[in-house]
């Protein structure tokens, strides 16, 4: 089974080399590995091009934002999984790629693969801030709050040409609303990796303001609408309020 990874940069010099240490440095043989960078202007491509025998393909153009970029990405995707690694995280272990492959091999009725999270501290990434535990997957959790962490969701590349790409209508929460349409909406198939498989940097777009966070709630309503949906009356209070458990019992490693 291939499976193709795809990075999204845009002056991302200082952070990017951890990200693409442990996409390049995986023990699972069957990788391919896109970087899509929106034209960055600072020495990213030069970072980039460090590690260019690790990486199949890299796009350098004018986007339309995050969204725009990893869509190009699974485009030029040519595995029958897909994944995304954001260039401010990074895999947590050699092995990353393999433990997914293994699940899938496991269940093979499964359309996609999820796993936990850990959030880092930005400029000690040794230290963990919380834990993002995903649990089994159960009919109906979207609407108590739940959804996988994003940059743990492996699909099947079909699911994108049968159920879309990423709603460019969206400015933050985009991975929500396609996580929305394809496992509360469409029903796919899941498998559950409870192993952490990727390790974030604080302070991404959708948490890093109070602004930034109300437009993500705001977003997350319309996911619902944009999908012919009705939320739960609580499911809007329940996607922030059910991360405070993500502080207990931190992790080291």
């Amino acid at each position: 089974m291939k499976i193709s990874v795809v990075t999204v940069c845009y002056n991302s010099a200082a952070t990017i080399e951890h990200a693409l240490k442990s996409v390049t440095g995986q023990d699972y043989d069957s990788l391919e590995y896109i970087v899509v960078d929106g034209l960055s202007k600072d020495n990213t491509l030069e970072v980039v091009e460090r590690y260019r025998g690790g990486i199949a393909h890299v796009i350098s153009e004018k986007d339309k934002g995050i969204y725009d970029a990893i869509n190009k990405g699974i485009r030029a995707a040519t595995g029958e999984v897909v994944g995304l690694l954001h260039s401010d995280d990074f895999l947590a272990d050699r092995s990353s790629l393999s433990k997914v492959a293994k699940v899938f091999r496991e269940h093979p009725q499964a359309q996609a693969v999820y796993a936990d999270l850990q959030y880092v501290d930005k400029d000690e990434p040794e230290k963990v801030i919380r834990n993002w535990t995903s649990g089994n997957y159960r009919s109906g959790d979207f609407l108590k709050g739940w959804m996988p962490p994003h940059p743990t969701f492996y699909a099947r590349k079909e699911l994108f040409e049968k159920y879309g790409y990423y709603n460019l209508d969206f400015s933050i929460s985009a991975d929500y609303e396609l996580m929305l349409r394809m496992i509360h909406k469409n029903e796919i198939p899941l498998a559950y990796l409870p192993e952490v498989l990727v390790k974030m940097r604080v302070g991404g777009k959708s948490n890093v303001s109070l602004k930034n966070r109300l437009q993500a709630n705001r977003e997350d309503s319309l996911a619902w609408k944009v999908n012919g949906l009705q939320p739960g009356m609580l499911t809007r209070f329940m996607k922030p309020l059910s991360k405070l458990k993500q502080f207990r019992k931190k992790k080291t490693s």
